[in-house]
């Protein structure tokens, strides 16, 4: 009985070790939620850029609504004159996912063709960050 045990028990670990690795190889799936306007956008890319820096392969989706979507307009600066459109470039080029809420541009009167080419628009911003965390498993920051 005792031999079967330690087979079982040897089974068992091995097991659990293949999921742990595979799990391990799975990339972070994260949100970064931003809502609050420039100040926030600028340290939240800045976040963004600190957490690719050292997990390259993180899944990275940045929802936006209400004034967080002002840095993904066009001709939006950081408060030293930079354009975003150059971060944004930049991190999409590296596959951060940019969303845009459709409520905050139809309550603003902003036109789509404004929203920088790299953010997708989605129906609500609040709704996207439910759906990613429930549906899809992301975790939630929020710089």
């Amino acid at each position: 009985m005792r031999k079967g045990f330690v087979k079982l028990f040897c089974i068992v670990t091995a097991t659990l070790s293949l999921l742990d690795t595979a799990a391990a190889a799975e990339p972070i799936k994260v949100i970064y939620h931003l809502n609050e306007g420039l100040e926030q956008a600028s340290n939240g890319l800045r976040n963004i850029r600190n957490h690719l820096s050292v997990d390259p392969s993180a899944k990275i989706v940045v929802v936006t609504h209400a004034a967080g979507i002002n840095f993904l307009l066009e001709g939006a600066k950081d408060k030293n004159g930079n354009p975003y459109e150059i971060i944004v470039d930049d991190l999409a080029a590296k596959g951060v996912d940019f969303r845009v809420c459709n409520f905050t541009l139809t309550s603003r009167n902003i036109d789509k063709k404004l929203v920088h080419p790299a953010a997708t628009i989605v129906p609500s911003g609040v709704a996207e960050v439910a759906r990613l965390q429930a549906r899809e498993g992301l975790a939630y920051l929020k710089p």
